[in-house]
């Protein structure tokens, strides 16, 4: 199959939107499946307000339209809501073609958090770019739940994986992990607002806090936060070698629709603690995480938990299930669609 992936997310960006794709498509195309994917680092791009490290594609509906009709993809992924994904959503309206979008970020709450405006006032937004999709794809049911409620469908369950070939609880820590004053609590993602990092590095439980990844909001919170320990990015092994040598891993995030940093930390046989939201609600079960309205409650309470346990139910998370979700939600482009005569694009 010929699967054409617009994305306003991609690398160098390091997020688990940008993972989820490129995992996705190693596996897709291990499958023989045929893989094209527009994204920023084609076009002439500029900063985002706020948030230099992301691209905006100077890109319109014709400069997308000119590689999908070159392609001739059997189907059309529209992965995020920025501006390759409206160009691609216009281009096949217009062409009257099928496309499944895909919800990986609370973006009304993400925009909240950066502007300070009412995420009731993005949520019209979200229902017109998803409203011509086939299907539209999430990674849990509280999502799915909370997209239904505001009108948006129809939906399709897309799970996320993690690579147990890398994620798991046979890495030596750090070094700096044998000088610290135990617990170990560890963070990792962006350092970003949206991420609510604050509330991890202010919580009142004994031990050492260490911070893993980048971000517009790194420079702020080393200054705010002189004890704890920030790391900056780190990957592959060097990435799951935190992971294990961390006695918790600490979620604060409350605008996530899933999370793949946890399951990578349970893979490793870490525990989580977070607060009772979408995405920890839908990805940690009694076994494996606490949830709470305190940070320094649930940290207590997932210390107490069984690492062999929490590796077990990580490692149940996998990209070749995530795939198989991908593909079963894909709609169909008809035969007639791809007839040549599709090149009338729009301005």
């Amino acid at each position: 199959m010929k699967i054409a992936i617009i994305t306003d997310a991609w690398h160098p960006q390091v997020n688990g939107v940008v993972r989820t794709l490129d995992t996705v498509i190693a596996e897709l195309r291990g499958r023989g499946h045929e893989v094209e994917v527009t994204s920023p680092d084609l076009f002439r791009s500029v900063p985002a307000p706020s948030y230099p490290e992301i691209r905006l594609a100077l890109a319109g509906p014709r400069a997308v339209a000119r590689r999908l009709e070159r392609f001739r993809p059997d189907s059309i992924h529209i992965a995020t809501e920025g501006p390759l994904g409206w160009a691609a959503r216009r281009y096949c309206l217009r062409q009257g073609l099928p496309f499944t979008t895909a919800y990986h970020t609370q973006f009304p709450d993400y925009i909240a958090r950066r502007t300070r405006l009412p995420a009731r006032w993005l949520w019209p937004f979200i229902r017109r770019f998803h409203a011509p999709a086939a299907r539209t794809m999430v990674a849990t049911r509280t999502i799915r739940d909370q997209l239904h409620e505001q009108g948006v469908g129809p939906l399709h369950h897309w799970g996320r994986g993690v690579d147990v070939q890398t994620f798991h609880p046979n890495h030596a820590p750090p070094d700096l992990f044998f000088t610290l004053p135990r617990p170990i609590q560890l963070y990792v993602g962006r350092v970003a607002v949206e991420k609510n990092i604050e509330a991890f590095l202010s919580n009142g439980h004994s031990g050492s806090k260490v911070v893993v990844g980048n971000g517009p909001a790194l420079a702020r919170l080393r200054a705010q936060f002189p004890d704890a320990h920030f790391l900056g990015r780190r990957t592959g092994d060097a990435l799951a070698a935190c992971y294990a040598g961390a006695d918790v891993f600490v979620f604060p995030s409350t605008t996530d629709t899933f999370g793949l940093v946890m399951i990578e930390a349970l893979a490793c046989g870490t525990p989580v603690a977070a607060y009772p939201v979408p995405g920890p609600l839908d990805v940690l079960q009694a076994e494996s995480g606490v949830m709470a309205d305190r940070l320094e409650h649930a940290i207590a309470g997932a210390l107490q938990l069984d690492r062999d346990a929490c590796h077990r139910i990580g490692r149940a998370f996998t990209w070749e299930a995530s795939a198989d979700q991908f593909l079963g939600g894909l709609a169909q482009i008809a035969r007639r669609a791809q007839q040549p005569g599709l090149s009338h694009a729009p301005a």
